[in-house]
């Protein structure tokens, strides 16, 4: 009874008007970053510390689930974390996640870096711009700029996490959340959100400005979403969309040249080229497989004007897939940028087979009579102007012409007749059945 009297005090202390205030009054902005490294990723998490430092938000919390990805953009991201003046949280969930290569990084510069249970986080060993190995004396150098900048980042921590941190940028380890803690590379294994707030509550963290106690036992969370400009350049990021992309692009610009006149189908092909050219210039390529693409548009454009009843189109198709494949899926490229092998083959037969459709219908117009002239009155409806007895005259398609019957039979003014032929300047008719 004496202990329970003694720890009223303790939690009337914990209850004070000014404890639940604080708590009450913590704003955490909720930022989600998954998948490569990438511009999209770069300026969202920006735009993310920018708007939490005008809004007034008392944390962030960036939650990261990725492979890696460009070391100049992980740079500004690790730049944009330091330099905020709100407190940053990197959470590298859900379940399964990672923070590997450069998002080992990005973790180790939040104020406090925290993981979920059975994620991953380490392999940071620096490879080239295309996902190559990097030749000795630049992969030396790469490895001692990262060691330096992970060294910084750590340098808070323990020995050990120090040169597990270290061995992740020289040997490529990687670590479960469960080691990484054990080390001291990290600070909280949470479960989910709830879990990750329950931890941080009246957690301290050093900013530039002093040291900041955090409250976020009763924290209100706000989640930033992408803008539409985000989502547009992350959607442009996407191999398989970017591939979609070139082949509609490619089928309409062949279906304006093998139908020229119309403007749709080309302004189509035009903005989907243009699409696709500025989303593999944010991916991975090996800009060989463009050749065969090219080659191609050829060979289907060649088919157009010189049917060789489908043989181009088939080696066209084929040099279509072939040419995606080495373009997106090279060995240069990383696993996560690579696009679906069922996809390309499917487009690309599916490509052969409307563009042989669309020569199909080409061929057969081109065979059609003039649809133009006198050759394209028979046939044509009439109606008797003066008495044919056999000739007099008859307007048809607008236009006043003389006219005979074709049996010598009278016709009056008014009777409905339908052209036969055309003889010279003279419709040759029949009465209309």
């Amino acid at each position: 009874m004496r202990k329970q009297i003694l720890l009223i005090p303790l939690l009337l202390l914990f209850l004070s008007p000014a404890n639940v205030r604080a708590a009450a009054a913590t704003r955490v902005l909720w930022l989600t970053a998954e998948g490569a490294v990438s511009t999209v990723m770069t300026e969202y998490v920006e735009r993310g510390v920018d708007q939490a430092g005008r809004e007034g938000y008392s944390l962030i919390v960036l939650q990261l689930n990725t492979p890696g990805g460009q070391i100049d953009l992980m740079e500004r991201i690790v730049t944009a974390l330091r330099e905020s003046a709100v407190p940053v949280v990197v959470y590298v969930a859900p379940r399964g996640a990672m923070a590997g290569s450069a998002g080992t990084l990005i973790t180790l510069a939040g104020h406090i870096a925290a993981m979920a249970p059975e994620t991953a986080i380490g392999a940071a060993s620096p490879v080239g711009s295309q996902g190559e190995d990097l030749n000795e004396t630049l992969a030396a150098k790469e490895k001692e700029i990262l060691s330096a900048l992970v060294r910084s980042l750590t340098e808070s921590r323990s020995p050990e996490a120090v040169a597990l941190a270290e061995s992740t940028i020289q040997s490529a380890k990687a670590v479960s959340s469960r080691e990484a803690l054990e080390a001291g590379l990290i600070d909280i294994i949470a479960e989910n959100r709830e879990d990750l707030l329950r931890q941080l509550d009246g957690r301290t963290v050093r900013l530039a400005g002093g040291e900041v106690t955090l409250h976020t036992g009763f924290a209100a969370v706000d989640e930033l979403d992408l803008n539409i400009i985000e989502i547009l350049l992350g959607v442009l990021t996407n191999p398989n969309i970017v591939f979609i992309l070139l082949a509609i692009g490619v089928q309409a610009i062949l279906i304006e040249l093998s139908s020229p006149g119309g403007w749709v189908a080309g302004f189509i092909g035009a903005v989907c080229l243009a699409l696709a050219f500025y989303g593999m210039g944010l991916l991975t390529v090996n800009w060989l497989g463009l050749a065969f693409i090219v080659l191609a548009f050829v060979l289907f454009f060649l088919e157009f004007q010189t049917p060789t009843h489908g043989a181009l189109t088939a080696v066209g198709a084929a040099s279509f897939i072939a040419g995606a494949l080495i373009l997106f899926n090279s060995p240069i490229t990383p696993e996560f940028q690579r696009v679906s092998v069922p996809l390309v083959i499917g487009t690309g037969v599916t490509l052969a087979a409307v563009f042989s459709v669309v020569i199909g219908v080409a061929l057969r117009t081109r065979r059609l009579p003039p649809a133009m002239g006198i050759t394209a009155l028979a046939g044509k409806p009439g109606e008797v102007r003066e008495g044919l007895d056999p000739k007099g005259t008859v307007q048809a398609e607008g236009e006043l012409w003389s006219a005979e019957s074709e049996d010598g039979s009278a016709l009056a003014a008014g009777e409905l007749v339908e052209v036969v032929r055309v003889e010279g300047l003279r419709l040759i008719v029949r009465k209309k059945p």
